[in-house]
């Protein structure tokens, strides 16, 4: 398994109480990884300093090798593309303008807008499936093709990692899936390494070749979906009672969780019944 990123002995916090102390982590290239864990558990944090979003406290965070601390902000962004939570794009940009926005690191006084700027974004909003939505403005479009106009900004940034925080958030389970697709094909189709915050583990074991489970800021567990997602995961890490089966249609892990609502709605009729 060749890594892309590494961190070494990494410590971040906001201020005087470490979020995540002395961590030892490794992203795997050309595959998807997720990080899950419970809310302020760190996957947030961890991922702003692998993008170089968050100054490290101490330690390091390595891309292809190389401290990304000490390589300029342009170096690092023809190498990697971060969409941070919950993005939100002025009033009235299109989508067009929006996707324009990714070859920003390769603009310089010497060399503006070129062939090869156009191609890269005509080739993003492709991709995406937003070519017929690029005069639209963002803010007119659904979650799923906002999320997706997003996308294309960080797929017009020409870098081989794409760092996602929680792209699923906010959307119903239609767009969920859509925009999951979309970052699966960018993995098969273009070898891209794809690293992602999500919510919901049973979207993580589908999607994801590797998971990262974080608690309290350290790795409970990495792996192969299949290899780590038990029921015992899911205690320690979510603190819930599950039950995990193979999933019908992929055969990865399914979380099934142990819940009181349909019980109390059997004895409740049983109780009118009565």
């Amino acid at each position: 398994m060749k890594p892309i990123l590494t961190t070494d002995q990494l410590t971040l916090s906001y201020g005087a109480t470490p979020i995540i102390a002395n961590l030892d982590l490794v992203i795997p290239k050309g595959k998807i990884t997720t990080l899950v864990g419970a809310n302020g558990c760190g996957k947030s944090t961890l991922l702003r300093a692998l993008a170089r979003l968050l100054k490290p406290r101490s330690g390091a965070v390595l891309l292809n090798g190389k401290d990304i601390a000490k390589q300029s902000t342009r170096k690092t962004a023809h190498q990697m593309a971060i969409l941070p939570q919950g993005p939100v794009a002025p009033e009235g940009l299109t989508v067009y303008q929006l996707t324009k926005q990714g070859r920003y690191p390769y603009q310089t006084w010497l060399s503006q807008w070129s062939v090869e700027d156009e191609k890269q974004v005509e080739w993003a909003l492709q991709m995406t499936g937003m070519l017929p939505f690029k005069d639209r403005p963002v803010d007119s479009l659904s979650g799923g093709q906002r999320q997706r106009a997003w996308i294309a900004m960080t797929l017009a940034q020409d870098t081989d990692t794409l760092l996602l925080d929680e792209p699923t958030t906010y959307l119903d389970l239609t767009h969920q899936i859509e925009v999951l697709d979309l970052l699966y094909d960018l993995n098969e189709q273009e070898g891209r390494t794809i690293v992602m915050v999500l919510h919901d583990l049973n979207l993580a074991s589908r999607y994801a070749h590797e998971i990262i489970a974080i608690k309290k800021g350290q790795i409970y567990n990495q792996g192969c979906p299949e290899d780590i997602v038990n029921e015992q995961l899911v205690q320690d890490v979510f603190h819930l009672d599950c039950k995990v089966i193979p999933d019908p249609l992929f055969g990865t892990p399914m979380c099934i969780p142990h819940g009181k609502g349909r019980h109390i709605q059997r004895q409740s009729f049983a109780a009118i019944g009565g």
